[in-house]
C-alpha cells in the first residue's frame, strides 16, 4: 500500500476501534457460581486521544433466579459530525446453582448507512439459534464459523460479568487468570486476560476504592476477514488494558475502564457513574 494511502487508513481505523470500544467492545472470560445477589447502575465516556466521542450505559440486575443485563451508547462530539453511531446489548437467562446461565442475547448497532440486529437463543451455553437482519452479503474471503464454534461459548454480555472464586476479597490479581470463548452472532473469537497491576479509581458517582488491571489480548478463531486492517491490529496489540471493579453484594467484577491504543492515540472506556448496591435474597412466601 503507498505510504498516503497508509496515512489516510489511519483515522479510519482509530475511529472504528473507539466505536467498536463504545457500542459494545466485546469482553468474556469463564463465568462461575454467583455467590449473592447485586445490582449495579453505570455511565460511562468515551475518548479518543483524550477528546469526548461518546457516552454509554450499563446496568446489571443479578437476583435469586434469574439475572439481565443490558448496554447502550452513541457517539457524541466531533466522532458523531464523521462517524455517527449507536448500540445496544442485552441478555438475560437464569441462574441455576449459583451460575448464570443464559438463555437470550440481542444487539442492535446503528451507522449513518444501515441498523443491524443480531439475536442469538443458548441453551448451556450452546448456540441453538442466531441471526443477523438484515442477512449480511456472503463473503469468500470471511472464515467459516462451522457447528463445533459454536458450542461450548459465551455470549458478550453475559461473558462481561467476570466471577472470581474464592471468600476473601474478589479484587485480586487472580481475577485475571481468565479467558473464554466468545460467539457474537458473527463472529467466533477467544479473549485472555493477564495480571498486570492493582489501582484505585474514583467516580464521578459512586464506586471508589480499588480496581484490578489486566492485559486483554484478542485472538479471531472464525467469522472475520484475515485482511481486515481492524483485526489486524487489534489481533497484533499487546498494550491493550481492562480494569475491573465489584458489583455490591456479589462475587462478579465488571469492567470500569478499558484502554485501546489507535494511531491517532489511546481510545478509552471510563465509567463517570458507578452505583452497585446488594439486593438481599427474596424471601418465600409461606401460608
Amino acid at each position: 500500500m503507498p505510504r498516503t494511502s497508509r496515512l489516510a487508513s489511519r483515522p479510519r481505523l482509530a475511529r472504528r476501534l473507539a466505536f467498536a470500544a463504545l457500542c459494545g467492545f466485546a469482553l468474556a472470560w469463564g463465568a462461575e457460581p454467583v455467590a449473592a445477589q447485586g445490582k449495579l447502575e453505570a455511565q460511562y465516556e468515551a475518548t479518543l486521544a483524550g477528546i469526548p466521542v461518546g457516552k454509554g450505559a450499563w446496568n446489571i440486575d443479578i437476583g435469586d433466579d434469574v439475572f439481565a443485563a443490558a448496554a447502550s451508547g452513541g457517539t457524541t462530539g466531533l466522532l458523531k459530525s464523521f462517524a455517527g453511531g449507536s448500540g445496544t446489548g442485552a441478555s438475560q437467562g437464569r441462574v441455576v446453582n449459583g451460575a448464570l446461565v443464559a438463555t437470550g442475547y440481542q444487539a442492535s448497532t446503528t451507522t449513518s448507512k444501515k441498523t443491524e440486529e443480531i439475536r442469538i437463543t443458548l441453551d448451556k451455553g450452546n448456540v441453538k439459534e442466531f441471526g443477523i437482519v438484515p442477512e449480511p452479503p456472503v463473503d469468500p474471503d470471511r472464515i467459516v464459523v462451522t457447528d463445533a464454534h459454536r458450542r461450548g461459548v459465551w455470549d458478550p454480555m453475559t461473558a462481561s460479568l467476570l466471577r472470581v472464586p474464592g471468600t476473601g476479597d474478589p479484587v485480586t490479581p487472580d481475577a485475571c487468570h481468565n479467558g473464554a470463548p466468545v460467539f457474537d452472532g458473527r463472529m467466533r473469537y477467544d479473549l485472555k486476560l493477564d495480571f498486570k497491576r492493582m489501582e484505585t479509581v474514583k467516580a464521578e458517582k459512586g464506586y471508589r476504592g480499588p480496581v484490578v488491571v489486566c492485559a486483554l489480548y484478542f485472538v479471531p478463531v472464525a467469522g472475520y476477514i484475515p485482511d481486515r486492517p481492524v483485526i489486524k491490529y487489534l489481533a497484533a496489540q499487546r498494550n491493550i488494558e481492562i480494569a475491573f471493579a465489584p458489583v455490591a453484594g456479589t462475587r462478579i467484577l465488571v469492567p470500569f475502564w478499558l484502554k485501546v491504543p489507535t494511531p491517532l492515540g489511546p481510545a478509552m472506556l471510563e465509567a463517570t457513574s458507578f452505583v452497585t448496591a446488594p439486593q438481599p435474597p427474596r424471601v418465600a412466601k409461606t401460608q
